[in-house]
């Protein structure tokens, strides 16, 4: 059975264009964007809000690209500490190059690179290096004692002023970032300070999905994005300032909620007055109104939370998060009635783990039906997770061969032999590759290689943490996967002591 569709993302993209428009409007034709979240491969709204296009944002903006041109701001200190992305895996450098090739390739105009917190060190000569060779200039903007406290240091040529001032030419500058805590509003406040005494009276706004300030405080849709963050501690609330001047209720977050008067007092000070009355008044996201179906939203955001707490339950065993970031997850499950056990696919993994003494796992296919697979002396478990899986797609009897030894023997001895592994099993990329291979002269292979589409959107447990290029593999494939918090190393039966149905008091 089909998921439901809960997201009209072609209205998204028009309204969304529109707002942002209009808000270019009211200024002298110049608006500093912030874009926060992702702008490529928003997964986790293309989960809560099914419907909703993973570079939806993208499209906006290719909408508006005869109007725009693009900063990219990232902390000095995240390159000099080599700091990594958890979601791809690859440090903050490689991700500003990353996204400056894919805005290339769009046709995007990008500006240039913002070093906020710039210190001069041998990584950041390095990186400006690299710049250069993309085309790519680089701005340097300094820290500021006391910021965002001292409002005096911070609007005077000791402040905001030391910054290099960045030259734009289109009337929408789309500031985004490698990562939170990149600068991309102290970039902004630095390019409003530099345009006032310039004689241009530019403006600000923010471009962030969640949470969604037209939804209830408590809606799944927000509670989910409440669950993404743990680790950032942001925590959804009503807009006190919007309640206080409209006597409307609308969401938003501790963040901008905390940091709103300082930004009002700095406005108040650049235009003489302020033009936003509450942080929700900077926002310009019209992701509410392309909501088309709320229970298909609901239905899919607590989803979310139960892939959510998973991953915070790995995170936490590989000491990337806080104990309390798991309780923390548990207490949005705790309001939503949901448990581990909702996700189907758990138990049957775990079920299958017990039976075998393998590593093993368990896909809950678009249509319903459960497939497993577990570790082999010749196939990890996901290769063969995906061999079977493909199989029942494709009604294949389960007891035919897709993979002949002539091709998968070569790939065992190279691994061992030459790549010094310590075993020739076949992992999920490489057993993709050889069925592709063999699908020129295995008419079942053929038809399984056709069934690969289908497999998006299936539900997918571990009963171990999983190598991350399984994992990039099956997010490729479209699978949402979740992982016991047991190591892969050792013997799965030694050390899977793990019972997620113990974890929650309320079922």
């Amino acid at each position: 059975m089909a998921q439901r569709i809960a997201f009209d993302n072609e209205k998204y993209v028009q309204i969304q264009k529109q707002a942002i428009l209009d808000r270019i409007a009211k200024y002298d034709k110049k608006l500093y964007l912030e874009f926060g979240g992702k702008l490529f491969d928003d997964y986790h709204a293309s989960r809560v809000l099914p419907g909703f296009a993973s570079n939806a944002k993208i499209q906006t903006l290719l909408a508006l690209k005869n109007k725009a041109e693009i900063v990219i701001t990232v902390n000095c200190r995240d390159i000099i500490s080599n700091k990594v992305r958890n979601d791809f895996g690859i440090t903050y450098s490689a991700e500003v190059e990353r996204l400056i090739k894919a805005f290339s390739r769009l046709d995007l105009k990008i500006n240039s690179v913002v070093t906020s917190f710039y210190e001069p060190s041998p990584a950041i000569i390095e990186f400006e290096q690299k710049l250069k060779k993309l085309g790519v200039k680089m701005y340097k903007h300094y820290a500021i004692k006391g910021y965002p406290q001292n409002i005096p240091l911070i609007l005077s040529d000791e402040g905001l002023g030391r910054n290099e001032y960045i030259k734009t030419t289109r009337p929408l500058v789309v500031v985004t970032a490698p990562g939170p805590g990149s600068g991309k509003m102290a970039t902004c406040l630095s390019q409003l300070y530099h345009d006032n005494k310039n004689g241009i009276k530019s403006g600000y706004a923010k471009y962030e999905t969640f949470p969604i300030w037209n939804l209830p405080l408590k809606h799944p849709v927000n509670l989910a994005y409440e669950a993404a963050t743990v680790d950032l501690e942001d925590v959804n609330m009503i807009d006190p300032y919007h309640l206080e001047h409209y006597g409307v209720q609308t969401v938003n977050y501790n963040r901008d909620v905390e940091v709103f008067p300082l930004l009002k007092t700095i406005f108040t000070h650049i235009y003489g007055e302020t033009p936003y009355y509450s942080p929700t008044d900077m926002g310009v996201n019209k992701a509410g109104f392309a909501i088309i179906d709320d229970e298909a939203a609901i239905e899919a955001s607590k989803a979310e939370i139960i892939r959510r707490y998973y991953g915070a339950l790995k995170n936490n065993y590989l000491g990337r998060f806080k104990d309390d970031a798991v309780s923390k997850v548990e207490l949005l499950m705790n309001q939503l009635d949901i448990h581990p056990s909702d996700r189907k696919c758990v138990a049957a993994c775990l079920k299958k783990a017990e039976e075998s003494g393998e590593p093993s796992l368990a896909l809950e296919l678009p249509d319903g039906r459960m497939v497993t697979g577990k570790r082999s002396k010749q196939f990890g478990a996901c290769a063969a997770l995906l061999i079977n899986a493909l199989k029942t797609l494709g009604n294949i009897d389960d007891s035919l061969n897709l993979l002949s030894p002539s091709v998968l023997e070569p790939i065992g001895e190279l691994k061992v032999k030459y790549l010094h592994n310590n075993n020739p099993r076949i992992h999920a990329e490489e057993v993709l590759i050889a069925l592709a291979l063999q699908s020129y002269s295995n008419p079942l292979a053929a038809i399984a290689m056709s069934q690969l589409s289908n497999l998006k959107g299936s539900q997918a447990h571990s009963s171990t943490i999983l190598y991350d290029a399984d994992i990039a593999v099956f997010r490729k494939l479209g699978i949402d996967v979740t992982e016991e918090p047991v190591s892969y190393i050792k013997n799965i039966l030694d050390e899977h002591k793990y019972h997620p149905e113990k974890v929650l008091n309320n079922k």
